[in-house]
């Protein structure tokens, strides 16, 4: 029944409640996290989904020492779930994480024509937004980094209240990253350096700046 993606009702057609059960009962996926500092860094559409934001994800925790949280998922399975699906109920590894860190920054990807090259940063901790902006305008100067919430499209906001980048104390930043800067796409045709690709250890890069002051 998981084989064939379109044979599913879109998890728009569907309640909320329960579907991240069920995604976490799918052979394959995988939990993972580690508590650390009071600031957290998570991807939950990670794996075959948000290629490479699990991975930027914790990169960047291990470098700052923050906390981590993602969830991956195994190839072919793309299920996205909407942020509001992932309910702290539905997992006690995600409750215990969300209960751990007072801010979070949420790395998600996206693919938009004409916003290859721009990163969005949406999320209700708008100071955090405002000095990661700063650092990654510095460390990728081939982007546009954008944190004006009334310029990035309304559906990758991240201002939702049951969003978890908004659920710790002092909420978060939701990361939008298109395909070229996680080292994704056409861009990167013919690359054998690795991962991550040079804009994927910039980003981290300046993530990292952000994040340490």
């Amino acid at each position: 029944r998981w084989r064939r993606l379109h044979d599913r009702p879109r998890a728009g057609d569907r309640p909320l409640t329960g579907l991240f059960t069920e995604l976490l009962a799918h052979p394959g996926v995988e939990e993972r996290s580690s508590l650390r500092s009071t600031t957290g860094v998570m991807a939950y559409h990670g794996g075959n989904l948000e290629v490479g934001t699990d991975l930027i994800a914790e990169a960047v925790a291990d470098r700052v020492g923050a906390s981590s949280y993602v969830v991956t998922q195994p190839e072919p399975l793309r299920w996205h779930l909407p942020s509001k699906a992932f309910v702290p109920d539905e997992s006690p590894c995600l409750a215990e994480f969300l209960a751990h860190v007072d801010r979070v920054v949420t790395i998600h990807g996206y693919g938009r024509r004409s916003m290859f090259t721009t990163v969005l940063l949406g999320g209700r901790n708008r100071p955090l937004a405002a000095r990661i902006a700063t650092n990654l305008r510095a460390a990728l100067p081939g982007y546009e980094v954008i944190d004006d919430l009334d310029a990035i499209p309304k559906p990758l906001r991240g201002v939702h209240a049951q969003n978890p980048v908004n659920v710790p104390p002092e909420h978060g930043v939701q990361i939008e990253l298109p395909p070229r800067v996680r080292g994704n796409g056409p861009f990167w045709n013919g690359w054998d350096g690795g991962w991550p690709t040079p804009h994927t250890e910039d980003l981290i890069d300046g993530l990292a700046a952000a994040l340490h002051g």
